[in-house]
């Protein structure tokens, strides 16, 4: 009587790796694409980050959110997974403490600058360019007309009538905006 031997046939391990390069790779792609499709905002600005970052004594690249849950614990989530619960009362006084020792970065400074001089332009009814971010300049329009450049250096906020010229330092957007002989708009 014949026997039968059964033996497991060997997949070459070639295949196992192409396989498995080849679903990395469909991984990837999906991913990508469902960044493209549907982006998400992200609700924490670098500033949160070094905030939190400061609290926990982590590095604020690390953090990839947080949320409160049940009104009571606040939870950070790690980019490398993981996260970690904190008493809520406990968190907010800390975010206060820090926030309030924490020096701003050029960026957010300026971003408050830019803010600072949006609202002087509008009470005064006058139109700025596109901001220099490295020197913090810009000119400024009324009515179509060129009125003189504004900025704000390391000195404070200074105005000039022309391109080359004396800078007028003033403390604040709206004072220097009134150097350029320029008054408030009325309200119609």
């Amino acid at each position: 009587m014949p026997y039968t031997t059964h033996t497991q046939q060997a997949i070459p391990s070639s295949s196992v790796d192409e396989q498995a390069t080849a679903q990395a790779e469909l991984n990837h792609y999906l991913e990508s694409q469902a960044k493209v499709v549907a982006p998400t905002q992200d609700p924490l600005t670098s500033r949160d980050r070094r905030i939190i970052g400061e609290i926990i004594e982590v590095e604020p690249e690390s953090i990839r959110t947080i949320w409160i849950e049940g009104g009571i614990t606040v939870w950070v989530q790690f980019v490398e997974g993981g996260r970690l619960p904190f008493d809520r009362d406990w968190f907010a006084t800390r975010v206060a403490e820090v926030k309030a020792t924490l020096p701003e970065t050029p960026l957010e400074r300026n971003e408050r600058l830019s803010d600072e001089l949006e609202t002087a332009c509008t009470a005064f009814g006058l139109y700025h360019g596109e901001i220099d971010w490295l020197s913090f300049s810009t000119k400024l329009y009324q009515d179509g007309h060129f009125v003189g450049f504004v900025g704000c250096n390391h000195q404070g906020w200074y105005a000039r009538p022309r391109q080359y010229g004396v800078n007028r330092v003033t403390g604040n957007a709206k004072d220097v905006i009134a150097s350029l002989g320029v008054r408030m708009a009325v309200a119609a």
